[in-house]
């Protein structure tokens, strides 16, 4: 129940980044949280300048330089909202706790924005960080990025849709690779097969009346292959809102492939609790992902 108390002390506010250069946002690594745009300059795609046209990625650093691993945190919502704090913040504070240097991601949503907007926002993500890897302190080849629900569709789609950047880009941002190095799934929405598919999630990322073909480009576990990244993923038998087949689909994929990962299903619970730290059976899921994490070498100096 500790850490219960520890989330609170650990999460400080947020300020949006002003004016930030045409190269990017500078990151200053001993500064509090920071919210940055993934494109200063507006976007590609946008619809508007509000708030919901301007994908972020909020900055929590780690005062513990335990290692220098970083994962970028997807919150779900089913592609329609974000939930900020029990699959954002919190999650982060605790990844800095473990000394891994966190993102929280604000990715565009539907029905405003369909794909590729959604997963266009992941990839920029990725490569930023990564870009800014020697000012943040961490490795650019130990970058992971975890989603929860939809989030976890955006980042199982990131990790099989990913691109090696585009060398004549005039961005020196969108030069490099968006591959993430490890994933990390609860609880996500995987396939849009529609035998098990999340039918709200399909609906704001795709529209309307999907062709089949799109449908299966969007089904993560049918693009696994050797070179997609080692994953954990957990989910609840009880999960009535996203059936836990799409977890499941996603591990045997893997399995075929070869490509090492971890699932854990647990018997009892339901669908977006975040950390569960008031629950005594799924509050273990985050020792078990540092387990996991541990035994990759993710949680001690390169």
């Amino acid at each position: 129940m500790k850490a219960a108390f520890l989330i609170p002390i650990l999460f400080t506010g947020l300020s949006l980044a002003q004016n930030p250069p045409a190269r990017g946002p500078q990151i200053n690594p001993n500064a509090e949280p920071e919210t940055v745009l993934l494109w200063p300059n507006g976007a590609p795609g946008a619809l508007g300048a509000a708030d919901e046209d301007k994908p972020t990625l909020t900055i929590f650093r780690t005062t513990l330089r335990l290692n220098s691993t970083a994962v970028i945190v997807a919150p779900g919502g089913g592609y329609r909202n974000l939930s900020m704090n029990n699959e954002g913040r919190q999650v982060a504070a605790w990844f800095n706790a473990m000394g891994v240097t966190a993102f929280v991601l604000k990715y565009r949503l539907g029905p405003r924005y369909h794909h590729p907007i959604e997963l266009n926002d992941a990839k920029r993500a990725i490569r930023l960080v990564r870009s800014r890897a020697g000012e943040l302190g961490i490795s650019p080849g130990r970058i992971g990025m975890m989603g929860f629900s939809a989030g976890g569709h955006l980042t199982a789609t990131a990790g099989t849709l990913y691109d090696d950047g585009d060398p004549s880009a005039p961005d020196p941002i969108d030069r490099v690779n968006s591959r993430p190095d490890f994933l990390i799934l609860a609880y996500p929405v995987i396939s849009f097969d529609p035998a098990i598919a999340h039918a709200a999630s399909v609906r704001m990322l795709l529209g309307d009346n999907p062709s089949e073909e799109l449908r299966k480009k969007l089904s993560p576990e049918l693009h696994v292959t050797s070179k997609t990244p080692p994953a954990f993923l957990f989910t609840t038998d009880a999960d009535t809102t996203v059936n836990p087949e799409n977890t499941v689909r996603f591990y045997l994929a893997l399995r075929q492939a070869k490509v090492p990962a971890e699932m854990h299903i647990f018997e009892n619970g339901g669908h977006g609790g975040g950390l569960w730290l008031s629950d005594p059976a799924l509050s273990l899921w985050p020792e078990l992902l540092a387990n996991w994490m541990r035994g990759r070498g993710l949680l001690a100096k390169p």
